[in-house]
């Protein structure tokens, strides 16, 4: 049975076929993978603060305040247009 060759060898097989300028694109290309998921892994601590005091903000907290007003106000008013035939 033939000995099947795995993704890591086959990626050294094209790499020894690259040019030196194609290898230092793929090395730049693998050095932004690496930078991507450092940044995923590791969440910035600054933008969970930032996020957490927009939140608890007092302009956050009346808007949302308000947004429950309106969204209150609208229901009650389709209600109130259902509950009632329209006369003609």
């Amino acid at each position: 049975m033939a000995k099947r060759i795995t993704e890591r060898q086959r990626l050294a097989l094209k790499l020894e076929h690259l040019s030196e300028t194609e290898v230092n694109e793929v090395l730049d290309y693998v050095s932004i993978m690496e930078t991507m998921r450092r940044a995923a892994s590791m969440p910035s601590a600054w933008e969970d603060e930032l996020v957490s005091l927009l939140a608890d903000s007092k302009e956050n907290l009346r808007a949302r305040q308000a947004f429950e007003w309106e969204s209150v106000r609208r229901r009650a008013e389709r209600r109130a247009a259902m509950s009632y035939p329209a006369r003609v």
